[in-house]
């Protein structure tokens, strides 16, 4: 039943697409965080992506939560992809995922409950795949399904990746391809399927983020909603520098250029390319590829401040300039 089921049609948007736009985000935000101190070492007021206290000596614990709609149409990859978008968080930050619980929204007159108990299952799936237990979780009546997870880990307090940590000098590395955006908006539009999305969705950041601690690194992000330049503009921002992209450099799904060139665009990439364009140079970059770049990831990878084995360096961080962003 699930896979004749068009969940994406139930939703009026599709995984991190969906998020609020940046900009309106930290404007109700602003003033409600207070600055990190104390055992409070990751607060609201960089953008991290994850909260991260520490509890004992050099024990942290790193807490996230992520839920979106259905990001494509087949309820148990839509599981999976959800829940290895939320443990995303812990790795983005360092950390190891150790325990998650279910968020779930369920328009329960429309949809069946077997369809729900396949998006469970795969996020089920994933997480053990993580050696994350799932503990049970929340759920509720909703007009639009939604699912996702709320995810607790542990972390080095002294080895933390965090997105104020950036240094001028320091080259980029991506790990995941972009262009997930355009490919979810079109299998939305079409009902085409592109195994390779799901594919890369459903990969977990784990190895990412250990081959990043090995090499040394101590600051970097996951790309999701807000795109590539979204995200790196709240990482220049907070460590005080700004970026250089080599756009050339920049890895892509296949069939990503093709479905911008085809006009499926989703609404919150155009909103994350409004946000970015007054913090950056775009040099002579076609609109093409500037609705890449700004592409909205789900389940992206880490962009890393420092070199990971087997990842393609995409850029570095220089010097503060009058622009967070300059893309070359």
């Amino acid at each position: 039943m699930g896979r004749r089921m068009r969940l994406t049609q139930y939703a009026h948007g599709g995984g991190c697409a969906c998020k609020i736009p940046p900009g309106e985000l930290e404007e109700v935000v602003a003033g409600l965080g207070g600055r990190p101190d104390g055992d409070l070492l990751v607060g609201l007021d960089s953008g991290d992506d994850a909260a991260v206290v520490r509890i004992s000596g050099d024990t942290a614990v790193v807490a996230t939560a992520d839920f979106f709609t259905p990001v494509v149409d087949d309820p148990y990859d839509w599981g999976r992809i959800a829940a290895a978008n939320a443990l995303s968080d812990v790795y983005a930050m360092g950390g190891r995922p150790l325990v998650a619980v279910n968020l779930l929204a369920w328009p329960r007159d429309v949809l069946p409950f077997d369809v729900a108990r396949e998006v469970l299952r795969g996020g089920l799936d994933v997480a053990v795949l993580a050696e994350c237990h799932v503990g049970g979780g929340h759920s509720v009546d909703d007009p639009e399904p939604k699912y996702g997870m709320a995810v607790t880990g542990i972390a080095d307090a002294g080895r933390l990746l965090r997105n104020d940590r950036g240094r001028a000098g320091t080259p980029l590395s991506l790990t995941k391809p972009l262009g997930l955006g355009v490919l979810n908006n079109r299998h939305k539009a079409t009902g085409e399927v592109f195994e390779q999305a799901v594919a890369i969705m459903t990969e977990l950041n784990r190895d990412a983020a250990a081959a990043a601690l090995k090499a040394g690194a101590v600051c970097a992000t996951d790309v999701t909603g807000f795109g590539l330049l979204g995200h790196l503009h709240k990482l220049a921002r907070a460590s005080g520098v700004s970026a250089v992209v080599d756009a050339a450099a920049v890895p892509y799904a296949d069939g990503a250029r093709e479905a911008v060139r085809d006009g499926y665009v989703s609404g919150g990439t155009r909103r994350n390319l409004d946000w970015v364009a007054p913090r950056t140079d775009f040099g002579s970059a076609d609109e093409e590829t500037r609705l890449l770049l700004a592409d909205a990831q789900t389940s992206g990878g880490l962009l890393v401040a420092g070199e990971v084995p087997g990842a393609p360096i995409v850029g570095e961080l220089v010097a503060a300039r009058d622009r967070s962003l300059l893309v070359r």
